[in-house]
């Protein structure tokens, strides 16, 4: 299938994915609570989540490297379908825990499957163009999925979920009918008769990219979890203006990957952008303390979301490239690292923040510090596996 017309389908393919995922956001917090979870129980509802995807996203991209990327996919659609779908007929919490989980451990086949096709599909000089298209859709699809869901849950509380089945339903008839497979059978037979271990994955200089993804996830899901009360305490700012403030730094974060990331990458590579975003982000993390009103928090918060948003489609690119293991396993992989950090960053933010509210964004400027620090420790490793008689 041509990149020029696959690249568009998978945008929209991810974007409503996100859509259907963030829908959810808004709504789920007080629809469990109306069931009884205790604020433990509703972090917990949250997290379990990100546990199955780090859990199973390695296993589904291997699995689309031997079967195929379009059938994975589907399996992860209609996962994610089944558990709206569950959560909207719960009735008791237990429910919602078994409708996070199926959802978990299914629709992590989504994120490194996507990712995978967008690899199979793009030269190795476009690659960064076509994962920051995924990340463009991935940080679209976020920002209108929670306002969808905050429209509908006037109506009612179980209202959001059964929309965002919906969007899954149609989204899988959407890569049924439209999608042709990217894996070529003699590249599958290639990648099965290579069976690839989790130590292969990770042997070299490449597996330090995983852990740098690792930290940039870590310092925002730290940010994402804190930032309503800094926000609350600093300047005032009430959910309605939340809304809005993320909005505006998912658009920016979005259009810079689906415009600048491909450009950038293909002219200067993609180390060089994974550099320049880590410093971004530690920017952003220094001007976010000086938060004093809305248009401060918006901005600060804008500078912050582009940098950290350049970071992942460029990290992804670098890895399909490089791996020698399939790039399912490559990118079911880099998701598990992704979840690891968004398991840790709230309960890690939250614990900071009660310690004093800045020390979230003071640790976010610390782990930028030691991711820039990681890839230039893989940049000289990398040469020195590539000249080693130069040594």
């Amino acid at each position: 299938m041509e990149t020029k017309k696959a690249l568009p389908i998978l945008f929209v393919v991810m974007f409503l994915v996100m859509v259907g995922f963030g829908i959810i956001i808004p709504v789920l917090p007080f629809y469990a609570e109306e069931m009884g979870a205790s604020p433990a129980q509703l972090g917990l509802l949250m997290a379990v989540y990100s546990l199955m995807q780090l859990l199973f996203a390695p296993m589904w991209g291997r699995i689309s490297d031997r079967m195929g990327r379009k059938p994975v996919m589907m399996i992860g659609i209609l996962g994610l379908a089944l558990s709206f779908f569950l959560m909207a007929v719960s009735s008791q919490l237990w429910m919602l825990f078994a409708a996070r989980i199926i959802g978990g451990i299914l629709s992590s086949a989504n994120m490194p499957t996507v990712m995978a096709y967008a690899a199979d599909i793009t030269t190795e000089e476009d690659r960064g163009k076509g994962m920051g298209i995924i990340g463009a859709a991935v940080g679209l699809g976020f920002v209108l999925g929670p306002a969808i869901g905050g429209i509908f849950s006037q109506n009612s509380l179980n209202m959001p979920f059964y929309i965002a089945g919906a969007s899954s339903l149609l989204t899988l008839f959407l890569v049924m009918l439209i999608l042709k497979e990217s894996l070529t059978p003699e590249n599958r037979n290639g990648l099965s008769r290579r069976k690839t271990t989790l130590r292969e994955t990770l042997n070299g200089p490449t597996s330090i990219l995983f852990f740098l993804q690792l930290f940039i996830s870590l310092s925002l899901s730290g940010l994402e979890a804190t930032f309503a009360y800094f926000a609350a305490e600093k300047a005032g700012l009430g959910p309605v203006q939340l809304g809005y403030i993320f909005m505006i730094m998912g658009l920016a974060g979005a259009i810079v990957q689906g415009g600048l990331v491909g450009r950038l990458t293909k002219r200067f590579g993609e180390g060089f952008v994974i550099q320049i975003g880590i410093v971004i982000s530690a920017i952003g993390f220094l001007l976010i303390l000086f938060v004093e009103s809305f248009t401060t928090a918006a901005i600060y918060l804008t500078i912050f979301g582009i940098g950290n948003g350049v970071i992942r489609p460029s990290v992804s690119s670098l890895l399909t490239k490089t791996s020698k293991t399939g790039h399912g396993s490559t990118t079911g992989l880099l998701s598990s690292f992704d979840s690891f950090g968004r398991i840790i960053g709230p309960p890690l933010g939250g614990w900071l923040f009660s310690i004093t509210i800045g020390l979230p964004y003071l640790s976010g400027i610390l782990l930028s510090v030691v991711a820039f620090l990681l890839y230039r420790i893989y940049s000289a490793a990398l040469s020195k596996s590539l000249h080693p008689d130069t040594l």
